[in-house]
């Protein structure tokens, strides 16, 4: 029989596992999508304490790039290729592992990019306490960071069916525009009504407030804690990315465990 410590580690593990598994419902799906969006938020705000630039939204850097292409400054254009590559490349990793994982680990497949997630941001935290200040880190960990954030963007989508995104806020800022519009509309005999969908409205602003308490959290923790507040972050993700493999642990455990 399982013993007590037992059956709370596996109460703990539980709701990680369902939040990762290939089965979805919209709580599992809610609950990954507000984690990630406070993760992206922090990551996003901390980036430009850190290496003074943000590096989740992809509008701004090509947009700079334009910019920068129009008065010849080539250095800066090389920079935000490299950056716009290495989102795009996260993105496709993303994918990649979760294909690869459905087919051969399916209850990791949203896992292994968590994983991935954490090790990476991990990295880029021991890396900046290790080599902050030296020349060129920033050149090299603004398109860590994009990686980062692309590849949990593709991931999210992929999680999701495309219905969510974290770190792409201005699609989320769109949807509660769209959204409030329907809310407003002044319906008189018109058919079929417009109606508002009030459960997608509580959703969007909801992965919002997440990413702005990211933000202040990201923000607060790298101008308290430098890089090392990118460790916790990583934690989370790790816990999430684990789950199934611990839930599985804790299984095998639970069958070899001799009744008295």
């Amino acid at each position: 029989m399982p013993t007590a410590q037992h059956r709370l580690l596996a109460r703990a593990v539980t709701p990680l596992h369902e939040a990762v598994a290939p089965q979805r419902s919209e709580g599992t799906d809610r609950q990954l999508a507000l984690v990630l969006s406070f993760v992206a938020g922090a990551v996003n705000a901390g980036a430009l304490v850190a290496v003074g630039q943000y590096t989740s939204h992809m509008s701004g850097i090509v947009s700079a790039l334009a910019d920068h292409l129009a008065i010849g400054a080539w250095l800066l254009i090389a920079g935000g290729i490299a950056a716009l590559v290495a989102f795009t490349a996260g993105a496709a990793a993303s994918a990649w592992l979760i294909n690869w994982a459905r087919r051969h680990h399916g209850g990791a497949q949203y896992a292994l990019p968590l994983l991935l997630e954490s090790a990476l941001l991990a990295g880029f935290g021991l890396a900046g306490l290790a080599f902050q200040g030296a020349h060129g880190f920033a050149l090299a960990a603004v398109p860590l960071l994009c990686f980062i954030m692309g590849l949990q963007n593709a991931t999210i989508t992929k999680v999701s069916g495309a219905r969510m995104r974290t770190t792409h806020v201005t699609g989320i800022v769109t949807d509660i525009g769209i959204e409030l519009g329907k809310f407003a509309y002044w319906n008189r005999s018109e058919l079929p009504p417009v109606l508002a969908d009030r459960r997608k409205l509580r959703l969007l602003t909801s992965l919002l407030a997440a990413f702005f308490l990211g933000g202040v959290t990201g923000a607060l923790g790298f101008a308290r804690l430098g890089f090392a507040a990118t460790l916790p972050l990583a934690l989370i993700l790790a816990l999430y990315g684990s789950a199934p493999a611990a839930s599985a642990a804790l299984g095998r455990a639970a069958v070899r465990r001799p009744s008295p």
